[in-house]
């Protein structure tokens, strides 16, 4: 069974049984059951909750996994929710068993199929909008059938779609048509339909709204609204240069590149139902091209917040919670310094756009770093204008302004250790200091009240 086709199946069948939609979004997240599993079995490549279709085998597994330790602790920490959606699924199997002689039409396999994503993850720079894409949506996808494509100023309809271009064979030149990433994801889609469980095809555009969406889609923009089906409600006129190249352009083994004539029907294009288009979007550079209202509706939307503590971690390679600031003889937790700097961002332009996320930095970093990406962003974004005024954040905690040029002198260190203070950034060193001259006291309470 298409594991695509079974995880729409078992919405449908938490969506027949409750009427709490988030119901549905919990209990179709196995990632850290997936974990568990692959701890189970560990020979078995990218194992899945979804691999397993008969109820009497799942039902050993899951008395297997209620053994293992890695399970019970994050059933524990997530207040069960693992453990309901285990027996979601084995309830599903059980449903499922009962018209196990049934044989699936096509039809109804193709059904499964047309709730393509389409889906702009946005957010502030660094909140790992690319990193979700990949981690949550491309998980188990054969990089064939992943297309993608970064949109910037001059980046335009010929190079998201194709043009002619010239190739010289001996002393001729001629010219062909060259496909860029959207025609090779539309024929890989088309091409996969042909196949009785068509695989997903994924094209993913990077900073979306850093490029003219308008002149890049072009016609292409009317595609994006689907129907019940999946498919584009309204196909459109491919222009003379792709329908031809769609029709009649073969590979090195003569073989058409479209093998699925479907995708030119009549001379238009039309999205097929495995086709899924994720974006992402910084708000800062929501100003390059802002997009109008007809193409943002084609889209769904999805936030995606900044983060600050461990908890809100999602595994242990989601590690942002342990980057550390060197300045000088003094180490500063990024994940502090971020939420006392956010604060001030916001109250300085009033809008939680130039805010940055918690991946703007991937790692340790020292002042050098410090200065030329974090404190640079902060004087290029919010502070430019504001110099000689209350709205800069360019101040030590004595009064001092300092502009973003004494950065490179002599004086860097002590403004930056300043500046923190400024922001009520405490180090690591004043913390231990805290402490332990916490400890002290409360030992020595402790000595007078026994004596």
């Amino acid at each position: 069974m298409n594991k695509d086709i079974q995880l729409q199946l078992f919405k449908d069948f938490i969506v027949s049984c409750t009427v709490n939609a988030k119901s549905v979004k919990n209990y179709s997240d196995f990632k850290r059951i997936n974990e568990c599993l692959a701890l189970l079995f560990p020979d078995k490549q990218d194992v899945s909750i979804l691999d397993f279709d008969d109820a009497i085998e799942f039902e050993k597994i899951v008395k297997e996994l209620e053994k293992q330790k890695e399970y019970i602790e994050i059933n524990v920490k997530g207040k069960n929710q693992y453990s309901t959606t285990v027996g979601w699924y084995q309830r599903f199997l059980n449903a499922k068993s009962l018209f196990s002689k049934y044989e699936l039409p096509v039809s109804l396999k193709n059904e499964c199929l047309a709730f393509p994503l389409q889906t702009i993850y946005y957010g502030a720079p660094g909140t790992g909008k690319s990193y979700k894409v990949k981690s949550e949506k491309l998980p188990g996808v054969a990089e064939e059938n992943i297309f993608r494509a970064t949109f910037h100023p001059d980046y335009d309809y010929a190079s998201f779609v194709g043009c002619y271009k010239p190739k010289k064979e001996g002393e001729k030149i001629t010219y062909s048509f060259l496909p860029q990433v959207f025609t090779n994801a539309y024929v890989k889609a088309w091409n996969e339909m042909k196949n009785e469980e068509p695989k997903q095809v994924y094209l993913v555009i990077e900073e979306i709204n850093r490029g003219n969406c308008a002149q890049i889609f072009g016609d292409l923009f009317q595609l994006l609204d689907r129907g019940d089906d999946g498919k584009s409600e309204y196909p459109v006129d491919a222009d003379e240069d792709l329908k031809n190249y769609l029709r009649n352009a073969v590979d090195d083994n003569g073989i058409s590149v479209l093998i699925n004539k479907e995708g030119i029907n009549g001379g238009k294009l039309c999205l097929p139902p495995n086709i899924n288009i994720l974006a992402t979007m910084n708000t800062s550079d929501q100003s390059l091209f802002p997009m109008d209202s007809a193409f943002k509706r084609r889209w769904e939307w999805e936030y995606v917040p900044i983060r600050y503590t461990e908890a809100e971690a999602k595994d242990v390679n989601d590690n942002f919670h342990t980057f550390k600031i060197t300045i000088g003889s003094n180490t500063y937790k990024w994940v502090d310094f971020l939420a006392k700097v956010n604060e001030k961002i916001l109250a300085v332009t009033d809008s939680e756009d130039k805010q940055m996320g918690e991946y703007f930095i991937k790692k340790d970093i020292d002042e050098k770093t410090f200065i030329n990406k974090v404190m640079y962003y902060l004087w290029s974004e919010v502070c430019k204008d504001n110099y000689k005024t209350n709205l800069n954040l360019f101040f030590t905690d004595d009064g001092t302004e300092f502009s973003f040029n004494e950065l490179f002198t002599g004086k860097a260190t002590a403004l930056l250790v300043g500046f923190m203070k400024k922001l009520q950034v405490k180090s690591e060193e004043e913390k231990k200091k805290e402490n332990s001259t916490e400890n002290f006291k409360a030992n020595d309470d402790v000595s007078s009240t026994e004596d």
